[in-house]
């Protein structure tokens, strides 16, 4: 096992759990993040998309018909620059842009047949991702990383 990750594997003690003095969190989010973005870049790229894209993509996969509002709120992103990301989504055809029939003053989006298609393929991709992520952890605790992921944005709340 190479050094630095058997360093990174082993376990905390209690104090470096608790006061973090090992790494900022920030700092650990935004590792994590660009390491995902530097492995779904290359896809992204074959399709002409930017991560900011593919986020609003694999949101509307999984929540088709969201208002822009709820958009922005779940693919975190300024809603004014998910403006500009969905008018280009929507000038390639992959989402399209409809008035709410229940309040005509809102906007909602939903992925296009094409663009759902282009999701399930770069949703492919980032599962392939996650299959080495998981390898890489052992599926126990992998499924653990993404249980915990899933609460800490509500511990802010």
């Amino acid at each position: 096992m190479d050094e630095g990750l058997g360093r990174l594997l082993a376990p905390q003690t209690p104090a470096d759990a608790v006061t973090g003095e090992r790494d900022s969190l920030a700092l650990l989010v935004a590792r994590v993040e660009h390491a995902l973005r530097t492995r779904l870049t290359p896809a992204l790229f074959e399709e002409g998309l930017t991560f900011e894209h593919w986020r609003i993509v694999a949101v509307l996969l999984e929540r088709p018909g969201l208002p822009m509002s709820a958009l922005a709120e779940a693919a975190v992103l300024p809603s004014a620059s998910l403006t500009r990301h969905v008018d280009r989504l929507v000038e390639r055809a992959l989402v399209v842009r409809r008035i709410d029939t229940h309040d005509k003053r809102r906007a909602v989006t939903a992925l296009s047949p094409m663009g759902r298609e282009l999701a399930l393929r770069l949703r492919a991709t980032e599962r392939d991702i996650e299959t080495d992520i998981a390898m890489g952890l052992g599926s126990e605790r992998y499924a653990a990383l993404v249980r915990e992921l899933r609460i800490l944005p509500h511990l802010f709340d």
